[in-house]
């Protein structure tokens, strides 16, 4: 119970530190769109810069400040608000109210005072003393001072009911603002060493997490401790709520001034008394917010934080769905906001007219969406590998991620659709469809490659091709986003020419060339390099086939399964299956059994000094040990250089007893064991004295490099 309370108190200070914060954010924003008259001359020129300048600082200034420093800069704020607050009711009071006049009315027509002046002299007497008791109270004023400034306030209003003249009335309201003015500033002043300290306090902070941890993890902890993207959030929706109530009161205000009390009642969008609006009516509002939701950088931040919320929510309902546990597919609701903002500053999306805004921002939309299929498609991806190359026999695993990857075909087919339904064809439109050709393109590979794994499954026979057509299905599909990438670049470099040039967009565009295109080269072409020695190293292996298969009486020692049709042999006389060697071999150039070269252009090096899998074992010039190694294996599922990651021998199935003079230990010690393990001296020194050990280390870090 204590926990859960504990917990609701801290999620209650987040809120309210985050509404505190949103205000400067208003601030800010209001300065940057404010408008500036040229003709002002160059003294309100001057002026007008140094109030902004000075606006903006205090504003950001607040914005960082921790949250005990913001709620105690809040509470003083208050407090000065309520003590300006309460000046002005006893101004008002003593110079304009008429407390046995008419009604007071409010701008709706709501009647807010009565008109019996007694009441009305008590109903002004009890805000002030809320006002009073508020100011005391965040102030923290002691008990005689408190009942000095609650007298102080509630002065003038004795002064009207005992009727004084008014000329005596004002001169009193003088007094009492002047006293409370003091007061104020004597409590400020106060603080102002709280104030010089905590700023000397934030500042040495920053400047040792800067020396400490640099310029990088600095912003990420000031973004994280003030909470800028929720900031960034209600800042956007309170903003856009508030215009949308201004902009439906108007257009029912002017609807009921031209008569037209019955809104959309032909349409069947209102009643008859006008509070419903016409679907017509309803999309301009719409329009209007969303133009003027993206009419500053500000406000652009805010969309994006808002989509940001929705892409992680919907990321993490997507894997939910197909049941994917991976941290790095939670990135959804970072990759998304940071796509839109870039496309809005790439476009230039807040500079523009109203309605070039709104296309605009419908394009920018269309392309993020794109962008989001695309990152669902690698969340989906390596779920259907999973699925298919595990043989997950359950069909409620497969149904949900076929049905995302059916979805991810046909979204884009139905959007390129609508799009060249509506539009002519312009770079933009050319752009959103080669995006949808792509992804569907993707998905026909990762299902391509999800059926292959799952053939293999049913069948009980080892299908050594299947790494390859593997590898031929994705290397086809590699080929043509590699294409895609170079046709986008021509596309973007003539957008930028002859359309809109700028800044950014050729910054985008070389990043687009170096990831997209020259990154995704360079790893297929070494993939391509792989492949090709590791075949060449396979080839140039003796093959054992048809009777001398039986005489093997021994499994692969990478996935321990029998020779059903061929083996390859090793110069160190191992067995394995050409497949399984193969990978092997693609990440490091040993046997998997002995860390012997399996490829040497010397083919006349003595290796006999090492066993097969089964026949035996020849000693070496001392006495050796082999210990027990296992091997894992883990298979390919996208025809890379699979990982099967043995680092050692392997025990073999059935041990055969040793040959060529070794004791009766030496059989019982190596029954069990194929691999070698030479002591330290001879380990160096074997086969002529070269260095195996050290070839061995050199050939496993070349592969890790890779």
């Amino acid at each position: 119970m204590a926990s859960t309370q504990s917990r609701i108190g801290q999620q209650a200070l987040a809120v309210l530190d985050v509404a505190l914060r949103v205000p400067c954010i208003f601030i800010i924003d209001a300065i940057f769109n404010s408008y500036y008259d040229p003709g002002a001359g160059w003294a309100g020129a001057a002026g007008r810069v140094l109030v902004r300048v000075t606006g903006v600082l205090v504003s950001s200034v607040v914005l960082l400040l921790s949250q005990k420093a913001l709620f105690k800069f809040y509470t003083l704020f208050f407090a000065v608000l309520l003590g300006t607050a309460a000046v002005l009711v006893n101004t008002y009071v003593t110079t304009q109210a008429d407390f046995y006049g008419a009604y007071y009315k409010a701008a709706l027509g709501f009647r807010l005072l009565p008109r019996n002046g007694p009441t009305l002299w008590l109903g002004v007497a009890a805000v002030q003393l809320l006002f009073a008791v508020g100011y005391v109270f965040l102030l923290d004023l002691r008990s005689l001072f408190a009942a000095l400034v609650v007298l102080d306030v509630m002065i003038p209003l004795w002064g009207i009911a005992a009727e004084l003249p008014a000329d005596a009335r004002q001169l009193v309201a003088a007094f009492s603002a002047l006293v409370l003015g003091l007061n104020t500033a004597a409590c400020l002043v106060a603080r102002l060493r709280w104030f010089y300290y905590s700023c000397r306090y934030v500042f040495l902070l920053v400047r040792h997490m800067y020396r400490i941890y640099g310029l990088q993890l600095l912003l990420e902890d000031t973004w994280k401790r003030i909470r800028f993207p929720d900031v960034l959030r209600v800042f956007w929706l309170t903003r856009v709520t508030a215009q949308a109530l201004i902009l439906v009161y108007v257009v029912r205000a002017v609807r009921r001034e031209s008569g037209d009390a019955t809104g959309g009642a032909a349409d069947g969008g209102a009643d008859a008394q006008g509070f419903l609006l016409s679907w017509d009516v309803l999309w301009d509002v719409a329009s209007n917010l969303i133009i003027s939701g993206c009419d500053s950088t500000l406000t652009v931040l805010g969309m994006s934080a808002v989509i940001s919320s929705v892409a992680h929510y919907l990321g993490l309902s997507i894997l939910a769905f197909i049941g994917s546990t991976e941290e790095e597919d939670k990135r959804l609701g970072f990759v998304a906001p940071v796509l839109f903002f870039i496309l809005a500053l790439q476009t230039g999306l807040s500079s523009l007219d109203p309605e070039e805004r709104l296309v605009r921002l419908s394009r920018n939309m269309c392309l993020l969406l794109t962008a989001i299929l695309h990152f669902i498609h690698g969340m989906t991806d390596p779920v259907l590998m999973s699925l298919s190359a595990s043989h997950v026999s359950s069909v409620r695993r497969h149904v949900p991620v076929l049905l995302v990857s059916a979805a991810l075909f046909l979204l884009p087919v139905a959007l390129s659709y609508a799009l060249w339904h509506h539009y002519a064809l312009n770079t933009w439109l050319f752009a959103v469809t080669a995006f949808c050709v792509e992804l569907c393109l993707k998905v026909l590979v990762s299902l391509t490659v999800y059926g292959l794994f799952m053939v293999d499954g049913f069948s009980n026979v080892l299908w050594e091709k299947l790494d390859d057509y593997v590898y031929y299905v994705r290397s086809t599909g590699n080929i043509i986003e590699f294409l895609f990438g170079v046709i986008m670049f021509g596309n973007g470099a003539y957008t930028m020419m002859f359309e809109s040039g700028s800044k950014i967009r050729a910054c985008m565009m070389c990043l687009h060339a170096y990831f997209n295109i020259y990154l995704q080269a360079k790893n297929g072409w070494k993939t391509f390099i792989n492949r090709r020695t590791a075949v060449k190293k396979i080839n140039s292996l003796p093959e054992v086939r048809g009777d001398q298969l039986g005489r093997i009486e021994d499994v692969c020692a990478i996935c321990y399964q029998e020779f059903a049709t061929s083996a390859r042999i090793t110069p160190c006389h191992h067995y394995f299956h050409a497949l399984c060697l193969r990978k092997w071999l693609y990440i490091q150039d040993t046997c998997p059994m002995c860390h012997q070269r399996v490829y040497v252009e010397d083919e006349g090096r003595n290796r006999d000094a090492f066993s097969n899998n089964n026949r035996g074992y020849a000693p070496p010039p001392r006495d050796a040990q082999a210990p027990v190694r296992e091997h894992h294996r883990r298979g390919s599922a996208d025809g890379e250089p699979p990982i099967d990651e043995a680092v050692g021998g392997a025990p073999a199935v059935g041990g055969a007893p040793a040959a060529g003079g070794a004791g009766e230990q030496d059989n019982e010690l190596l029954e069990d064991n194929d691999s070698i393990e030479y002591d330290e001296d001879e380990w160096g020194t074997q086969n002529g004295g070269t260095p195996v050990e050290e070839d061995y280390i050199n050939d496993d870090t070349d592969a890790t490099d890779d």
